[in-house]
């Protein structure tokens, strides 16, 4: 509950914000389907199928939304449900993104304690068709077992041709009670039709276990 409340609180300083900026507000949707839903290395749905939706609202620098999938972990947990929101600028040519997002889970049994909150800075830059960047994570309350984390990550992505893109992340993913570890990502998206988007994406950690091995990820995604 302590979750939902620092959340809600952050969601409200956001869109109170964002109503002041209500003239430029623009809402998008999108909706995907996904043969495996994988977060930092870890299958989310036992290596099963995702459909996965979202909505977001941005109003002049201001952002706020709502995304949701199915999840399995294996007990009675059906869907996560993040609610988020955050601001972003530009200096001396980067883009700069701060944030805060709150991840719930449906139907999670009692104690499990999944719910948490985390908070988010990024830097992007763009040089041509090639877009490099870092982002930062930090959580006081971690998913489950743990309490503070800290989630590292540096991406790049190049767009080399008409409606083809690669990208590809490294992350670090540091918990207080369960052992750190490492992930990356590399795939090529290619664009179907305006707003449709198919995904290839190959997903590893330094972890051993069934959920976190090496898999490849299909994906079609489409934004409106």
């Amino acid at each position: 509950m302590k979750h939902a409340f620092a959340c809600a609180a952050a969601m409200a300083a956001l869109f109170t914000a964002s109503a002041a900026s209500a003239q430029d507000a623009d809402v998008a949707f999108n909706v995907g389907v996904f043969n495996d839903y994988v977060f930092r290395g870890f299958s989310q749905t036992n290596e099963d199928p995702a459909i996965q939706g979202g909505v977001d609202l941005t109003a002049g620098s201001f952002y706020a939304g709502a995304w949701a999938s199915n999840v399995d972990f294996g007990d009675d947990t059906d869907a996560e449900v993040d609610i988020y929101g955050g601001f972003r600028t530009e200096a001396a040519g980067y883009a700069l993104d701060f944030g805060v997002v709150g991840y719930f889970y449906v139907n999670a049994p009692g104690g499990a304690d999944y719910d948490y909150v985390e908070f988010k800075a990024a830097a992007s830059r763009a040089i041509g068709p090639v877009t490099a960047g870092a982002v930062v994570y930090y959580s006081p309350d971690f998913f489950g077992l743990d309490e503070e984390a800290t989630y590292v990550e540096g991406n790049l992505a190049w767009a080399f041709a008409d409606k083809w893109a690669a990208s590809g992340a490294l992350g670090y993913q540091a918990l207080d009670v369960n052992e750190d570890y490492t992930t990356w990502n590399a795939g090529v998206t290619y664009t179907l039709v305006e707003g449709l988007g198919l995904d290839v994406r190959y997903f590893d950690t330094d972890v051993d276990g069934p959920l976190s091995e090496d898999r490849i990820v299909g994906s079609l995604k489409y934004s409106f």
